[in-house]
């Protein structure tokens, strides 16, 4: 998607004068390495985990909740909002990763309506045996590539950007409520 404005000439510049803060060319070129980066990133993880795992970068973050879950359970509706993935998408993977064994659904004890996604013992082990792989993942696309200065500076920038973010309205219209 472009952030810049457009004249006659298909120059981009903020000196329009509908009232819209256009990116100047500076953030502009970061906006877009950002966007590169990590589109790139994430196609990574996710063709390590599909090769090594056999399952897609999502689902393996919905294992890694899981088993850091009291009891290795979590409610469907934590675990769609902690993934930040509709509960419809959270339904759709849970199915396939119970076809695989590694994930159960349980009716939730003190909520009839609701359902908890326990982690089995096979899928912890699935997930113990594809980790070391991940994290090498990890490592090589991203932080041996940065200075220790330069990951504190990365970790405070994306707590800003998500904490700007991170709705506190408990009303608020988000993917993973729905």
């Amino acid at each position: 998607m472009n952030t810049a404005s457009i004249d006659g000439e298909g120059a981009a510049g903020p000196g329009t004068t509908d009232g819209t803060r256009w990116l100047t060319d500076r953030e502009q070129h970061v906006w877009r390495a950002y966007l590169h980066a990590t589109m790139l990133l994430e196609d990574h993880l996710d063709r390590q985990l599909q090769r090594d795992a056999g399952m897609p970068h999502v689902y393996y973050g919905l294992l890694v909740q899981l088993s850091q879950a009291p009891r290795r359970r979590m409610r469907m509706t934590e675990l769609a909002k902690a993934a930040k993935i509709t509960r419809s998408r959270l339904s759709h993977a849970i199915a396939r990763l119970e076809k695989n064994g590694w994930v159960r659904r349980e009716d939730c004890p003190s909520d009839k309506r609701g359902q908890n996604a326990y982690l089995t013992d096979e899928g912890f082990e699935v997930l113990r045996r594809s980790a070391p792989g991940h994290v090498e993942a990890v490592r090589q696309a991203m932080f041996d590539r940065l200075t220790p200065d330069q990951v504190d500076q990365l970790g405070r920038i994306m707590r800003v950007v998500a904490d700007a973010l991170e709705p506190s309205d408990p009303t608020a219209d988000l993917p993973w409520l729905r």
